[in-house]
């Protein structure tokens, strides 16, 4: 690894305990745009967990994600608080926020469903992923690109690279913990790989162009396995400031689920 990238830490350091609502964002969080800002990846990641830990009297699963981006997400200390805003005996709809600042940063929706037995009438994935171990690794960032978060996912290349415009198709493994001295759950590691889709689909050069996402949306039509997730993403550039980019979600087992992000477009 270059010597100027920084030693690799968790992604967050729990300040009042495994179940407080405090953290510390390391460097291991800051974004390839600003070296004092985290990428939403981790950040979305930890909102997931807080999700994931709202109680529940039955067996459960989350179905759809939304993670509203309020503004920049500072790295430092960060409060995450979740609830159940509509409970329900077989939908329930979820809350969380992230609080930096003084100011809320971001604000996620989640609707979470019964389990239910519906393997006999399952069908309409998309087709598997090579492996992982079929992808180009590639570590390096395109120049401007900052390091931190980039350099904590181990990265598997099937289609494109960061620094090549059009579409993208990697997998990738998270290096590090998201809260240090805890595995992260298989969602948890999807809802970090979810959200570099803009980056791996970007047609645009990042010291050129702005094209940050206000929001990340991530359907699962199953929970996500394992360590490794993959997503296949393509953008499309607007006239007017704006643009989509929507990626297939993938464990090692296959398809998982859909994400979607709108991007704002500006020159730097």
């Amino acid at each position: 690894m270059p010597a100027d990238v920084p030693e690799l830490e968790p992604f967050y350091r729990p300040l009042d305990g495994a179940d407080g609502e405090r953290f510390h964002a390391t460097t291991s969080t800051t974004g390839p745009w600003f070296a004092d800002a985290q990428h939403v990846g981790p950040p979305s990641a930890l909102l997931v967990r807080a999700l994931e830990r709202c109680p529940s009297t039955a067996s459960t699963q989350l179905s759809r994600i939304t993670v509203e981006v309020l503004g920049p997400v500072p790295a430092g200390e960060v409060r995450v608080c979740a609830d159940i805003e509509r409970p329900g005996r077989t939908v329930e709809l979820l809350a969380a926020e992230m609080h930096a600042g003084g100011r809320t940063v971001l604000r996620a929706r989640a609707w979470r469903l019964a389990l239910g037995d519906t393997s006999v009438v399952a069908a309409g994935e998309a087709q598997p992923l090579p492996p992982p171990e079929q992808g180009t690794p590639r570590q390096e960032l395109p120049p401007g690109w900052l390091p931190g978060f980039m350099n904590c996912v181990e990265w598997r290349w099937l289609r494109g690279w960061f620094g090549e415009p059009g579409p993208g198709t990697t997998w990738g493994r998270l290096r590090v913990p998201l809260v240090e001295g805890e595995k992260p759950s298989p969602l948890q590691r999807l809802a970090v790989l979810a959200d570099t889709a803009n980056g791996a689909a970007s047609p645009l050069d990042l010291t050129s162009w702005l094209f940050v996402n206000t929001e990340l949306t991530i359907h699962l039509h199953r929970p996500p396995v394992g360590e490794w997730m993959a997503v296949a993403a393509e953008t499309v550039l607007g006239p007017t400031g704006m643009g989509t980019v929507s990626g297939l979600l993938f464990d090692e087992h296959g398809h998982t689920g859909r994400s979607a992000q709108s991007v704002v477009l500006r020159p730097r």
